[in-house]
């Protein structure tokens, strides 16, 4: 892992942007084409604010996925994934090469689970930009996470604490409206991606970012499976690495950990 600490969110979010843009000039120059991943969530607005922004990439020459979606929800609702990256990633980029969302209120659960993961398995990931949940989780995959399947999209069920965690970052109005299931990437299809870059601001990730950087790699802190990613970048600000014991931060000075 390389983990850095950035001076505020913003500046996190910018260094998060340019690193994963690099990688998407890199591919396109490869191989004539890039494969990215987006999140979503409050800890992604700068980032892809700064990632649309960025006018050195040639969009045409990008294909996206995105991590998850809840099972049932129409796609206009304010919580949707999918309307989310509308609003804030595809809208912006008109010359986009290909988007592929994942259809949550799909008719046929199955038949969406097999056209997303036939999609992804045929487009082997360049960068994937995600986040770390207050549970540990990463995507949708909330403890104890699945780490053996090599399904690229799973139905997972949401745990209460992330749940709550979706219901405090306002996305619902009740906390019985936050959905009890969802589909998400697995950890196997996340941990593919030739580069993870995880973006986790806020104090609220504290804890579980220290779990996730300094306890075992265990699938009841998911997020600690990037310990075992060859390409993991992890940025964060003073507040998500409060909790970070002084040993790990004084390792944190432009050093890979």
């Amino acid at each position: 892992m390389n983990v850095q600490v950035f001076p505020t969110k913003d500046a996190l979010a910018k260094a998060a942007a340019a690193l994963g843009a690099q990688a998407i000039r890199a591919a396109i120059a490869a191989k004539g084409r890039a494969n990215i991943v987006v999140a979503t969530g409050a800890s992604q607005f700068e980032v892809l604010e700064a990632l649309v922004a960025d006018q050195t990439i040639d969009w045409t020459k990008v294909t996206g996925f995105h991590l998850d979606e809840y099972i049932g929800m129409a796609d206009d609702h304010p919580a949707s994934f999918r309307r989310y990256l509308r609003e804030r990633f595809t809208e912006q980029l008109p010359r986009l090469g290909a988007f592929h969302f994942v259809n949550g209120d799909a008719p046929s659960l199955e038949g969406e689970l097999e056209r997303v993961s036939s999609l992804i398995a045929a487009h082997p990931i360049d960068v994937t930009f995600a986040g770390i949940g207050e549970n540990g989780h990463l995507a949708f995959n909330d403890p104890p996470a699945d780490f053996d399947t090599e399904v690229p999209y799973i139905v997972v069920s949401l745990d209460e604490k992330c749940r709550r965690q979706q219901f405090g970052e306002g996305w619902f109005k009740a906390f019985d409206d936050v959905p009890k299931t969802a589909i998400s990437m697995s950890i196997r299809q996340i941990m593919k991606s030739k580069l993870l870059i995880l973006s986790v601001p806020d104090e609220r990730k504290a804890a579980a970012t220290r779990e996730a950087l300094e306890g075992p790699v265990s699938n009841l802190c998911p997020a600690s499976i990037v310990q075992r990613h060859p390409a993991c970048h992890i940025l964060l600000d003073p507040q998500s690495a409060s909790a970070l014991s002084p040993a790990f931060r004084a390792g944190l000075s432009g050093q890979s950990k």
